[in-house]
Order: C-alpha cells, then structure tokens, then sequence
C-alpha cells in the first residue's frame, strides 16, 4: 500500500493537503531526497540523509526534524506500506506563510511519499537506452538536491518527445550530468565521469559505482570530458537511485559498441553490494 506523510501525520496518498501559500509550492523552496528501498531496508539511507542535511544548509533552511526522528517516521512508513521494494521520496520546504521572497519566521515542512519501486526489466538493460545530449541551463549550483528542476524537467521532456529516454547535459562543450542522473564512460579500460563539483549532482549511487569499481581494479578518473570523447567511448551509462545502472547504447546518431563488459560488472557489483547490505 502506497503511503504518504505530511502535518506530523500518516495520510492517504491521494488527500489534498498542500496549503497554497505554501513555499515549496509556490517558489520550489526547499531540498529532497529519494531513498531506494531492498527488501524492506532503506539502502545507503546515511549518506542519503548526509546529502539532505548539506543541501538544506546550503539554502539556509533549518531541519524541522532530528536524523533519528526521520529515520523512525521512514521505518514506521515502511511498515504501514509493507513494500518490500520500494522508493521513499522525502521533501523539506521553508514552511507555510504569505509569498514574500524574504524567509518567513515559520517552521519547516516534511512530507513523505512511500510507492513501489521503479522496475525495469532484464531485456530493457540488455538493449540499453538512447540518449540525446542538450544545452546544460540550470543554475551553478547543481550539488544541492533542490525542489527547482523545471530545466531537468524540460530537458528530458525534449529527450522523450525525440525519441529518447534520457538527456545527457553538456555546458561550456564539457558533459555535465542527465536530467535526472550522473553519467559515466569507459575508454581502454578505464572508466571516466565528470568530477563531483558544484556543477553536478553528487550522486549516492554514482560514489557506490566508484567505490565498486575501485574494489574491481578499474581504474577511475574524474575529469571533464568534452563531446567528442563522450561519442568516441567504448561503453558508457547513466546511474541514479531509480535506475541503478543503465546502460547506454547510442548518443543522437552514434551508436556505441554492443559489448559492455565494463559496465555489466560494475552491474553484477552493484547488485551484490546492496544485496550483501540489505540482507
């Protein structure tokens, strides 16, 4: 059963209850996070809620809730949902007040949805995905989990509306990140992703992929890689929360190799640390 929490209460998931002043809904003010459940254990929930705590302090919003309260309102979500394989999404906003630019004197609001997990099927990561690459025109500060994703938004709209599944953003000629997700190419062995700046997101699942890597012996580099090295990779992929690790098999009009024994590891790896976690 789907669930949902805002105002200090469980609720129905589909019950009416953002007030209209309210300013996430009204200026996007405010960060979120979400959280990939296996078999009913929140996976990598600390460094989930490490990146919450960092984004909140960077738009000076102040935590409504201590670490362990959230943790006890995500355990008791879980349980009233009974998902075993599930995604927890979690929103802090400045609060409820009069839309004024300046903070408001008002406590912060949570909010929290509970729903199966996203679930994509063997076939759809053996074929892999096509992606387009688009003008990267989001803000600097691209590491804070913010509410403000109309520029992601539209920019993987354009990519579907092509014939797409992802975008994959490129700023000043250099590859940023996807719409909704880090990005990362193998090339003679070794595997390359953009370097965790303020101009990407500093993905939960993208640092486990580096770690299983680095336990792998794959050599890992962050640098800025330009569009001609993106095109010309021996294997590439996006990773994120939803989709774990995705394989990438064509960019606009160039089609990369078929064989991704790269990437297939790193997705055998990948399995059998949240597997090994979450036991």
């Amino acid at each position: 059963m789907e669930v949902a929490y805002y105002g200090g209460t469980f609720i129905d998931i589909d019950e009416k209850v953002i007030p209209i002043q309210e300013r996430g809904h009204q200026f996007g003010d405010g960060v979120y996070e979400v959280i990939r459940v296996y078999n009913g254990k929140p996976f990598m929930l600390e460094e989930h809620l490490d990146r919450l705590e960092m984004s909140a302090k960077e738009i000076l919003l102040n935590m409504p809730l201590t670490r362990d309260e959230l943790k006890a309102i995500t355990a008791e979500g879980l349980q009233k949902s009974g998902i075993n394989e599930a995604e927890i999404y979690i929103q802090i906003t400045r609060g409820i007040a009069p839309r004024n630019h300046i903070f408001p004197d008002v406590p912060a609001q949570f909010a929290m949805t509970i729903r199966q997990a996203k679930q994509f099927s063997s076939e759809k990561r053996e074929d892999g995905v096509s992606v387009t690459l688009l003008e990267d025109e989001r803000w600097a500060n691209c590491f804070i989990k913010s509410l403000n994703l109309l520029p992601n938004v539209i920019a993987k709209q354009k990519a579907v509306t092509n014939g797409h599944d992802e975008a994959v953003l490129v700023r000043d000629g250099k590859v940023t990140e996807g719409s909704s997700s880090n990005v990362f190419a193998v090339k003679d062995g070794i595997l390359y992703t953009t370097p965790a700046t303020k101009k990407i997101l500093h993905g939960i699942t993208r640092a486990a992929v580096i770690t299983c890597a680095q336990k792998l012996g794959i050599s890992v580099v962050e640098k800025d890689m330009d569009v001609e090295f993106f095109l010309s990779a021996d294997e590439a992929f996006f990773t994120s929360t939803s989709v774990e690790i995705m394989p990438i098999t064509q960019i606009d009009d160039t089609v990369l190799p078929a064989d991704r024994p790269l990437t297939n590891k790193l997705y055998e790896a990948y399995q059998a640390l949240y597997q090994t976690v979450n036991k």
